[in-house]
């Protein structure tokens, strides 16, 4: 069977998921154009600032994406099958998914574009939020950690392609560091040359382009230079990742993540449409280069992932729902939204549009035999090969096919690590009441210390072997990142009782809501329990990862039984929303 049965099918799924249901959540959130958001009645052009939605949505879609519609389908499409995660990413993302990220949006912006733990403090109590924030600054670091390893592993060594060329990590690393030089300069010529946006987008993204060209030619090979192993290149990119972040969270949003949202959304775009055009032309041109290899269904069971409920549903995350979304939506996109009707297209499309994502990383794994080799390699190199051979198809030399795809890979984390450093920073100054730059620097500081121990220390499995620190941390971070999107439809859907009492509210948020809950705590307690105990019984474990675990299920069981309380309090009298005009 060809692929093109499963990719076009999957679009118009979700096309028609977002024409019917998201016009459904519009008229039930009740969105108002002539309502003046934060953005525009909060302005002060650092954290606030209203910009056109074509720019926030490629913004918020690279900040939202990052590793995970790529490393997440990939890891459970070999585990369990393509079938299993192609329905759990598009019923996930249409029903659960998007409902998620558009409610937090929406709940964002009615509050003054507070955070969601602000949101869940003015609608439960305070101590509840507290737990909010604790549980989010946790899920936080496990991101980091996560994704900066995984990248910084795309920056060392060399991957030899099936034809015999290999494609330079160094050279990766090159194109990377270009790449975070161009939006800087982007932003320079829009703010003060007054360059219009299409322009600037024109120029800048084949500059882009550009610079993954370049990178091969002139791969800054970390280890080379300082003489080290790649394992130790691969730290040292990590540590210098973590210094980015430091900084870059500490910038006004309009000089860096602004700019780097925009072409990093605009050139994610590209991604995804040469992967379709080159899959439309493989099964057109080359008969049978597009077809269907890896089985439909592999196991139930597998010794690396475990049990396919609940590990499936934590496994791919951001491609079907993901609780960090909610902190990119109430955390820097509630500030720059421009109007209310706006939180369609940036709250509910880019999460369908990330599905999308999911789907064309999920077919790199469907184009692999069952036996193959391949299919043992990282993600992000699964991902790179099969989009290498999509473009390949195009005319697309192998080696730039696989450089972009790596490319592509490193712009959706960039923006997300120094997005979630941010959102540290945000956080840290709330629970410490610190404010001005001595209380950003700190809270920046602190979010991207804690990370950088774990990255340091070594990891290793049950019989002493070391182990990628991004595998050690991904289901951790998959479990964990699941029961925040299920705290925040909590949060959301105790805000919507409370001021609406209709009965739609337990169908949209509620039985989402539930599902979540009950799959990413059965999951982390799988992963967490287990390491309290060893051959002689009950046991404390050395290893902080555990530890972290507990700490997260201790917090989602105090707050399940907050929510529980404030829903079964006789509520007050509605009160009117007020909805103050643009005019």
């Amino acid at each position: 069977m060809s692929l093109l049965f499963v990719l076009l099918p999957s679009a118009l799924v979700l096309t028609i998921a977002y024409r019917v249901y998201g016009r459904l959540l519009a008229r039930l959130f009740q969105l108002d154009p002539d309502a003046a958001t934060p953005a525009v009645t909060l302005r002060d052009d650092v954290d606030y600032e209203p910009i056109p939605p074509q720019m926030l949505l490629g913004q918020h879609f690279s900040a939202i994406a990052a590793a995970g519609p790529i490393v997440g389908p990939i890891l459970a499409g070999v585990a369990f099958g393509w079938l299993p995660a192609l329905l759990w990413i598009l019923i996930g993302s249409i029903f659960i998914g998007g409902v998620h990220d558009f409610a937090a949006l929406v709940a964002s912006i009615r509050h003054k574009a507070r955070s969601i733990a602000e949101v869940i403090r003015d609608h439960m109590s305070r101590r509840s939020y507290l737990l909010f924030l604790a549980f989010v600054w946790i899920a936080l670091v496990y991101i980091i950690v996560a994704f900066t390893d995984i990248t910084a592993s795309s920056f060392v060594g060399r991957q030899v392609l099936e034809n015999g060329e290999s494609v330079s990590g160094g050279g990766i690393a090159t194109a990377s560091l270009l790449y975070l030089v161009l939006p800087v300069v982007m932003a320079l010529c829009m703010r003060y040359a007054k360059m219009p946006l299409w322009l600037a987008t024109v120029i800048f993204l084949p500059l882009v382009g550009l610079a993954i060209w370049i990178g091969q030619f002139f791969p800054f090979d970390l280890g080379q230079v300082l003489g080290t192993s790649d394992a130790t290149a691969q730290k040292i990119w990590g540590v210098l990742l973590l210094a980015y972040c430091l900084g870059a969270a500490m910038v006004p949003m309009w000089l860096l993540l602004q700019p780097r949202g925009h072409l990093g959304g605009c050139f994610l775009y590209v991604a995804l449409a040469g992967a379709t055009i080159g899959l439309i032309a493989s099964d057109r041109l080359v008969a049978g280069d597009s077809s269907i290899r890896y089985p439909a269904f592999t196991s139930w069971q597998t010794a690396k992932a475990g049990s396919l409920i609940p590990m499936l549903f934590i496994t791919i995350a951001c491609g079907a729902c993901s609780g960090f979304h909610s902190l990119i939506a109430s955390g820097t996109t509630s500030k720059q939204l421009r109007r209310e009707t706006d939180a369609t297209p940036i709250g509910y499309g880019t999460m369908l549009l990330e599905a999308m994502v999911a789907v064309v990383s999920l077919a790199c794994v469907m184009v692999l035999a069952g036996d193959s080799k391949l299919a043992t390699q990282p993600p992000n190199f699964i991902y790179a090969l099969g989009m290498g051979r999509f473009l390949e198809i195009l005319g697309v030399p192998a080696t730039i096919g696989v450089s972009f795809a790596l490319m592509a890979f490193t712009t959706f984390v960039y923006d997300t690590l120094d997005v979630c450093t941010r959102l540290g920073r945000y956080i840290i100054q709330e629970l410490t009441g610190l404010t001005g730059k001595a209380g950003g620097w700190l809270g920046t500081a602190l979010t991207a210390a804690v990370p950088l121990v774990f990255l340091l220390r070594p990891h290793v499995d049950a019989a002493g072997n070391a182990v990628p620190v991004w595998k050690t941390f991904w289901s951790l971070f998959g479990a964990s990142n699941q029961l925040l999107a299920a705290l925040t439809l909590l949060g959301v859907t105790v805000w919507l009782w409370r001021t609406r009492r209709e009965a739609w509210v337990w169908l949209v948020t509620g039985v989402p809501t539930v599902f979540m809950y009950v799959m990413s705590t059965w999951a982390l307690a799988s992963m967490t329990l287990p390491k309290f105990r060893d051959a002689n019984g009950f046991s404390l474990p050395a290893d902080p990862v555990p530890w972290a675990g507990l700490v997260l299920l201790s917090l989602a069981a105090v707050m399940l039984v907050e929510a529980i309380r404030v829903i079964a309090t006789p509520p007050g009298p509605l009160q009117p929303r007020r909805v103050p005009s643009l005019s």
